[in-house]
């Protein structure tokens, strides 16, 4: 049986080790701890966005950004943003992602949004899938426009 899930918002203190956790998104780019210091500073001053964390036994298995943005359409309702979704490659197909995603979908709901979206490059099939099982529709068309090339899926 494996080890009970535990979602909480990451603190400055988890940084060295949420660093780590994305090289399970993007291998060869996480940044420094020290540089990861700076933008934990910036992302600070969001307002009641947060980076959700699932642990297992202490240890962190999975993460997600949630951006609320506010806005000036929709009688005022922010909306949300979540990027950066991620889990450990020794812990995925057990819940754990999909966990941490609607944890900061709720989150989103209860801090009055009416709609969260996220982007995905990947053409998969599990994470397209993934994403369906948690609820996420494809309804728009996303564009973009990059500074740096998009990495490969």
């Amino acid at each position: 049986m494996s080890a009970e899930l535990t979602i909480r918002r990451a603190r400055r203190e988890d940084l060295p080790e949420l660093v780590q956790l994305y090289r399970h998104l993007v291998p060869d780019e996480p940044v420094s701890t020290g540089h990861a210091e700076e933008i934990w500073e910036r992302f600070s001053h969001y307002g009641p966005s947060g980076i959700f964390l699932g642990l297992v036994d202490g240890r962190q298995v999975a993460t997600c950004t949630l951006v609320v943005v506010p806005n000036f359409v929709r009688g005022g309702a922010n909306y949300a943003l979540i990027e950066n979704v991620v889990t450990h490659a020794d812990f995925r197909g057990q819940g754990h992602g999909k966990a941490v995603l609607l944890a900061a979908v709720d989150e989103a709901w209860a801090l009055g949004c009416y709609k969260v979206m996220l982007l995905t490059s990947s053409k998969e099939p599990a994470t397209l899938g993934f994403y369906h099982n948690a609820g996420f529709q494809t309804t728009k068309t996303g564009f973009e426009v990059r500074r740096l090339p998009a990495r490969e899926s």
